[in-house]
């Protein structure tokens, strides 16, 4: 099995398997004074966290604090799972996503509507949360997880209204769940750096994306820490494709609900669109059309082309 990643000091990255797919979905392990990790995945992904625990030499029992960045299941959806191994653990959670820990229904309903048959396989089972072990952070709230490291969060929509990131001093480095986009590590080893933004429904907001991806900027940040996935040292190159490529999408949707006459219809023609985009703009740099990357992209573009079209509808029911 793939082994942890060391990132930086006191830092590594588990491989939660997501969609059974590696490099999709991160754990980060911050093992300061008081063991913290960032983001779950969905509960299939626990088995591998635990793994990788054992093998820094930690157990669940260890655990002080679980952060998730929102609460898509992707990300949080493994949190109860987990805790239930993790007795000393508080899990830490932006305040509009709290009672949805608690009381995971209204979550599982809206996973059930973009995954369909396939929920069970990838997100089942969904253990809600008791309130006395979630912990709200609010804008600029810190954490103190070591004499040296004071984790502070940032209120940061535009994925989704439940979202913060979080800002590590010592590295100057935020780990920003999907509000600065998807980095696809897979194609690294072509020797491409590729970014896209996650625009998945029901709360994408562009202006918002955009005004968080500013507050990123302001802070000067050495790294970013994707949910999906791993560590770029280079947010400047983040900025640029991520900004770039959401003006892509947005006129991609569009067409796709002008040309549409149903919500599905609207959303196949829009994902239709950033595919050939994708494709094309991957192959000028190198990329096959057969590479494994495109699986993903695929997915990708499915699920954002819905936020997309559902952003066009209540922008056009205002």
């Amino acid at each position: 099995m793939k082994k942890v990643e060391k990132l930086a000091d006191n830092i590594y990255l588990i491989d939660g398997f997501d969609l059974n797919m590696p490099d999709r979905t991160g754990t980060y392990v911050l093992t300061e004074s008081e063991l913290t990790i960032i983001e779950t995945s969905a509960s299939p992904s626990v088995p591998y966290i635990i793994d990788g625990l054992h093998e820094l030499g930690f157990s669940p029992k260890d655990i002080k604090y679980i952060i998730v960045t929102h609460i898509h299941l992707d990300h949080a959806g493994g949190a109860g799972l987990i805790l239930e191994q993790c007795p000393e653990a508080k899990v830490i959670v932006h305040p509009k996503g709290k009672r949805h820990l608690a009381d995971p229904s209204r979550l599982i309903a809206g996973a059930r509507a973009v995954y369909g048959d396939k929920f069970d396989s990838l997100f089942d089972p969904l253990i809600p949360i008791p309130e006395d072990r979630l912990i709200e952070k609010n804008d600029q709230e810190t954490l103190i997880i070591s004499e040296d490291c004071t984790l502070t969060f940032y209120d940061t929509p535009g994925h989704a209204n439940h979202h913060f990131s979080i800002h590590h001093p010592k590295v100057n480095g935020m780990f920003t769940g999907d509000t600065v986009g998807i980095r696809y590590s897979t194609l690294l080893e072509e020797g491409v750096e590729f970014y896209l933004p996650s625009t998945s429904p029901n709360q994408f907001d562009p202006n918002k994306m955009l005004a968080s991806i500013e507050l990123c900027k302001s802070l000067n940040l050495s790294g970013i820490f994707f949910g999906h996935y791993g560590l770029s040292k280079n947010p400047n190159e983040v900025y640029k494709q991520v900004a770039f490529w959401l003006n892509k999408f947005i006129e991609a949707g569009k067409k796709g609900y002008s040309e549409g006459t149903t919500f599905e219809e609207q959303a196949q023609i829009t994902a239709e669109e950033l595919i050939q985009k994708v494709t094309l703009h991957l192959e000028e740099l190198g990329v096959s059309r057969t590479h494994e990357v495109h699986n993903v992209l695929k997915l990708d573009m499915e699920v954002s082309s819905m936020g997309l079209i559902d952003y066009l509808h209540k922008q056009n029911h205002l």
